[in-house]
């Protein structure tokens, strides 16, 4: 069984007036301008936009008054023009398997009379490594057949603010901050200082549909004076959007991973409908030369298994032929059910089989162990809870 807590504190709906300028997200230019825009000097504001960037990211205080090298006169100045956001946590669940699935609750601060928005995202624990899904966008486009995600209409996308928020709120929620209370159930890996050690961008949303403001977030937790989290254990997962392949290596300079899933164009097309725009010849072309590229910088390739679907034996090796020259690993990924699909996962031995001719051919192969599945966070599973009880909704009233 999952444990959920639920603590809504009532107040989502409520309209609110424009508030605050929040500072996370923004970059040091950007901070140091709102500083500048209150009657610092442009050297005070560049001194404090550097303490404010070290007590919101290295530290994780969100109240002014604790920011303690701040002149207090101008803590409380800063306390009625900023902000430093956290989203309301509406809900967290605890899997059997020790995986954490927070849903968190947005207001778009442009428009701040407007209902909320939630995303989900979610903690994995292993042995080795604490990793965080995180989320891009609320909803998604891609319309991924096999995907629960892909049922939830794109919302909108979220600012580069409320990505780093969700990694801000669980490290908290994990006591990763300095002076930070731990859970009491064993979630750092042996030999960490920190329990999120990892960062993928494959929650909801399509990444490269939201290439700015993923980009700038992932500058700032990348940043060596800020959450620092090597550039090498930020991996940005995509279906395959390819005029932003290349300027994700060259300016981001993250991990690629790419949501492929079928050997051909006419299967593709309906598994990962993107891929009429973008066929697997303009894709694969595209990994081939990712600025970075090599043997110590491999890209994945996410291979969802499905029965009697994309499992044969000749996919195996159709799938050895196309990522010839490319440096890869193959993630091998069971299919997680979600209420309404129509495809089932892979029998384990035909599993095994395919991974054997992947490896046999050189690639790393292994089969990623599904995580989170009685709490529908596993891989695939990803959607605002809202939109399911809206569905619940519907389906008793049309009962």
């Amino acid at each position: 069984m999952s444990l959920a807590l639920n603590i809504d504190h009532g107040t989502a709906t409520r309209p609110i007036k424009a508030g605050p300028v929040d500072l996370v997200g923004l970059s040091r230019r950007e901070m140091a301008g709102e500083l500048a825009g209150i009657g610092l000097s442009e050297r005070d504001a560049k001194m404090r936009a550097s303490q404010l960037w070290n007590w919101i990211y290295v530290n994780g205080v969100t109240d002014f008054g604790a920011m303690t090298n701040i002149a207090k006169g101008l803590r409380a100045e800063l306390a009625q023009v900023f902000t430093v956001g956290r989203p309301e946590i509406v809900s967290e669940q605890i899997s059997i398997d020790g995986t954490r699935k927070w849903l968190f609750r947005f207001r778009d601060p442009a428009h701040p009379n407007m209902p909320p928005v939630e995303v989900e995202t979610v903690y994995i624990p292993e042995s080795d490594r604490g990793t965080l899904c995180v989320s891009s966008q609320v909803g998604c486009t891609l319309t991924c057949s096999f995907c629960h995600t892909g049922t939830q209409k794109l919302v909108r996308n979220l600012s580069a603010g409320e990505i780093l928020a969700q990694v801000m709120m669980a490290r908290e929620r994990l006591g990763d901050f300095p002076d930070g209370v731990r859970p009491t159930d064993g979630l750092v890996p042996p030999g960490e200082t920190r329990a999120i050690t990892n960062i993928v961008m494959m929650g909801m949303g399509e990444p490269l549909y939201n290439y700015e403001n993923v980009k700038k977030a992932l500058l700032i937790a990348s940043d060596g004076d800020g959450l620092s989290l090597s550039k090498r254990r930020i991996t940005l997962s995509t279906s395959g959007v390819v005029p932003h392949i290349e300027p994700t290596g060259r300016e981001i300079g993250v991990m690629l991973a790419i949501s492929l899933h079928a050997v051909r164009n006419d299967l593709r097309d309906v598994l990962v409908p993107i891929n009429k725009k973008w066929p697997l010849e303009e894709l694969l072309e595209a990994c081939r030369t990712y600025p970075g590229v090599s043997n110590a910088r491999r890209i994945t390739f996410e291979y969802v298994m499905l029965k009697d679907i994309n499992d044969s034996d000749a996919d195996a090796k159709e799938l050895v032929r196309l990522l010839a020259k490319i440096p890869a690993k193959i993630n091998l990924i069971p299919f997680n059910p979600w209420p309404g699909s129509n495809y089932q996962c892979s029998d384990w031995d035909r599993i095994e089989a395919f991974a054997d001719i992947v490896n046999r051919a050189g690639y790393a192969s292994p089969v990623r162990t599904p995580r989170g599945r009685d709490i529908l966070a596993a891989c695939g599973q990803l959607k605002s809870e809202t939109e399911r009880l809206k569905k619940k909704d519907r389906d008793a009233f049309m009962l």
